[in-house]
């Protein structure tokens, strides 16, 4: 009987590294690769915000469908903020439907309401709210500066009006200040003017209506009354 071929079957667990290597590694890399997301916006169209207690008078919003590979995964209004190349943030805009249980007519009667930020991944096309305490979909305008939104916070019982910046990523606010009593009037944005942004140093000034505007700094996660503010 004559001896075994040692060379051919030494070289066959050879070949099944080198065809594993060839076809199979370059397939797992390709899976794992992240699918490039396409983000696009529809057409901005007009629509009525409803105002007061009774709803007896409006004012109008430009809306448009935020789309995420040709499929509408929200409804957003105003300009976004670019945050880094790859996340930008724009706030929410929905339709509330207004029947009440015992209305005869059972179709939806939709109501365009205005709602929080939105953070928008380019990368993942993944779709998120964005946390931000006490923010009051009615009465807060964020100012957004790099990944800070600065913003009149209204507490839970609508008496009271903070100053507040949040960070994306963080849960807790880097600042939140009472700003004394809030007026409850029934026009949107009603009780602080948008708060204004400055660098070098990193600087916020908030604007209430009806009291003195106040300025801090922020340093990293903390913050500090700034020269010249009536806080100080």
């Amino acid at each position: 009987m004559s001896a075994p071929n040692l060379p051919s079957i030494c070289l066959r667990p050879l070949l099944l590294l080198v065809l594993f290597a060839t076809v199979i590694f370059p397939m797992t890399v390709a899976a794992a690769t992240p699918h490039p997301h396409v983000i696009a916006y529809g057409k901005s169209m007009t629509v009525k915000l409803f105002l007061g207690p009774e709803e007896d008078t409006s004012t109008t919003i430009r809306v448009r469908a935020l789309l995420v590979d040709g499929k509408v995964r929200e409804f957003v209004t105003g300009d976004a903020h670019e945050v880094t190349e790859r996340l930008f943030v724009v706030r929410r805009a929905y339709r509330l439907n207004n029947n009440l249980p015992q209305d005869e007519i059972k179709l939806p009667n939709w109501v365009w309401e205005r709602g929080g930020w939105l953070l928008v991944d380019r990368l993942t096309g993944h779709v998120s709210q964005v946390a931000l305490v006490e923010f009051d979909p009615f009465y807060s305008q964020a100012t957004w500066f790099r990944d800070y939104a600065a913003y009149c916070g209204v507490s839970d019982n609508g008496e009271k009006l903070s100053a507040v910046v949040m960070q994306l990523g963080r849960k807790k606010p880097v600042l939140r200040k009472d700003l004394g009593r809030t007026q409850q009037a029934p026009e949107p944005d009603s009780e602080c003017a948008p708060p204004s942004w400055e660098k070098k140093p990193t600087r916020v000034s908030f604007h209430p209506k009806h009291s003195g505007a106040q300025t801090f700094s922020i340093f990293g996660h903390a913050w500090d009354a700034a020269p010249g503010s009536d806080d100080e």
